[in-house]
């Protein structure tokens, strides 16, 4: 029923302009570039003679044919292989575009080679280190065959099929592995699912794990403006890509089509080594969602400090990788299996994070979940729920347009896990809400704290984050729900972490108060004596769209949006606080 639903338009194939790179041309045969090539002037030489073999064709199960790059070390001796699977074009590495990425977050060019894709593992390394890079052309794009998907299980078959096809070539030793960030993440949980028998371990690097919670409907709302560019600007091809915005026009209810762009998580048995943050607000929640579902025995999770492109290709982080690669691709006895299965970080926002912090899961032992009620009279935050009834309101449109709450703690306090908001709500002149939510750090004197994830931090990156680009300045812990979507999945639904079904619409009537359940992002944010947290509640969203250049989603809202606390509607902020 799935394929019935999805709506395709048409693609056109890429063209020279800022996405074109140099290898983006078609143009199979085989040549070696020997160390010291230099692929454009503002890249780093390649330290080793790599044998690239460019546009071959691999015929998936259904016919279609799509075509790869793979990049090797020359010389005889057979090498296991890394795939880097996703639509951004395979020769997009020395594109315009992805040079302006690096150069809007403080990255300089010359710190990888342009032989890899854009947010994928560089053959100048890793050809130095003894692995293939598989770089695809995946299903509909430039000229491969067939229609484009968006994050789908057609995805993770396609890969299966290119993976058992890589691993039987005269090269390769028969071990494959995967990684790269986003979209690259994305596609491993697809393919991992498929368990394809030389899929030797996967390294999602940041990624959503839910098209619908993630992309399309967060919190039950179309705020599409990341969705519209991935399709607009991505899915260069022959003949037509998926068309996501009008599917969730389309469908605004969870449906099958939904939930085959859902990787089935209990499949996904193969080593991994997952990397996330706090502060992406595209990628974090659907991270932390593959961690804990996913079922593999093996699976080591890294949450960082700063932002998924400065992380990956951080010399120390690939050097990271490459001791979990060398384990299970190449049976190294090198120690990995010590490796703490999760290394996490602690903010600071005031200097002095905390990274690498060792423990054997997340959130870990030591943090114990501790309820904060919401007083509507003094507008605090407080550890005993108040016995009188109160409210906090705001009209929706006018100044301001949102109501807080503050504790301070007098001693340091450390959060770490998942943070949600139990809040008892009624709209006035209105049957829904929008509302969004923000736990943000105050300073003693209650100045908001925030901090950048990326080198670039000067007065244009400074202009871009004001408001919006949240991907690269972190402001806080944030949440959202159409309250109409309020349903809670009781198979999914955790008490540190509510999942809602979005499979039915129930409106508000007048002068109805509901109790709504709204997951925050996971955080790892320390406090010291005198420091404050606030809580933000608004029918706005709180920090603009998470991209530079994206359109703002504007929320369906009016009338009075009405917080009840105290009594029986005892609203509250569930924060998961560090005991030791």
């Amino acid at each position: 029923m799935s394929e019935d639903q999805k709506v395709y338009m048409p693609s056109h194939p890429l063209e020279p302009g800022d996405r074109y790179g140099v290898l983006s041309g078609f143009d199979p045969g085989t040549r070696t570039l020997p160390a010291g090539f230099q692929i454009a002037p503002a890249f780093r030489p390649i330290p080793v003679d790599i044998v690239l073999e460019k546009d071959m064709a691999v015929t998936l199960r259904d016919g279609v044919t799509i075509h790869v790059d793979v990049l090797r070390p020359a010389g005889a001796d057979k090498v296991p292989v890394i795939v880097a699977w996703s639509p951004y074009g395979k020769g997009q590495g020395t594109s315009a575009s992805v040079m302006g990425v690096f150069g809007l977050v403080g990255l300089d060019n010359e710190i990888v080679s342009g032989l890899e894709k854009f947010e994928g593992p560089d053959p100048a390394y890793w050809c130095a280190q003894g692995y293939a890079i598989c770089n695809p052309d995946v299903r509909g794009v430039a000229d491969s065959g067939g229609d484009s998907l968006l994050w789908d299980r057609q995805e993770g078959r396609d890969c299966h099929d290119l993976i058992e096809w890589l691993a039987v070539q005269e090269w390769c030793t028969g071990k494959v592995a995967m990684s790269g960030t986003s979209y690259l993440a994305v596609s491993q949980w697809f393919t991992a699912a498929e368990q394809p028998p030389h899929l030797a371990a996967i390294n999602p690097w940041e990624g959503v794990s839910d098209v619908y919670r993630d992309l399309v409907m967060r919190g039950g709302m179309p705020d599409t403006g990341f969705a519209r560019q991935l399709r607009d600007y991505s899915f260069w091809g022959n003949n037509r890509k998926e068309d996501i915005i009008a599917e969730a026009e389309r469908y605004p209810l969870m449906n099958e089509l939904w939930e085959n762009k859902i990787p089935r998580f209990d499949r996904i048995t193969v080593p991994a080594y997952v990397v996330a943050s706090y502060s992406n607000t595209l990628h974090t929640a659907g991270t932390f969602r593959a961690w804990r579902r996913m079922a593999s025995p093996d699976k080591w999770l890294r949450i960082h400090n700063s932002q998924e492109w400065p992380d990956y290709y951080a010399e120390a982080n690939r050097e990271d990788l490459r001791r979990f690669f060398d384990h299970y691709l190449k049976g190294e006895d090198n120690g990995w299996e010590q490796t703490p299965r999760v290394r996490y970080s602690v903010l600071d926002l005031h200097g002095g994070d905390r990274v690498d912090i060792a423990t054997q899961e997340f959130p870990p032992t030591d943090v114990t979940s501790a309820k904060y009620y919401l007083d509507g009279r003094s507008r605090a935050l407080v550890t005993a729920a108040p016995a009188q009834e109160a409210t906090a309101l705001y009209d929706v449109g006018s100044n301001p347009d949102a109501v807080s709450f503050v504790t301070r703690f007098d001693q340091e306090t450390v959060l770490v896990g998942y943070p949600k908001a139990h809040l008892y709500v009624e709209a006035r002149g209105a049957d829904d809400m929008d509302l969004f939510i923000l736990l943000q750090k105050l300073d003693a004197h209650g100045t908001p704290l925030q901090q950048f994830t990326v080198p670039n931090q000067g007065a244009p990156a400074q202009d871009l984050t004001e408001r919006g680009a949240s991907i690269l300045r972190y402001k806080g812990s944030d949440g959202r729900l159409r309250v109409s979507m309020r349903h809670l999945d009781e198979t999914l639904s955790t008490d540190a972490v509510p999942a809602h079904s979005f499979d039915r619409i129930e409106k508000l009537s007048p002068g109805e108060i509901v109790g709504i359940d709204i997951d925050l992002l996971p955080i790892g944010l320390a406090f010291h004596p005198g420091q404050q947290l606030r809580l933000v509640i608004s029918g706005r969203h709180l920090l603009g769209p998470m991209m530079p250049g994206l359109v703002e989603y504007t929320p369906a809202n009016s009338g009075q949006h009405i917080i009840h606390t105290g009594g029986e509607h005892a609203s509250y902020l569930q924060l998961p606080v560090q005991t030791r």
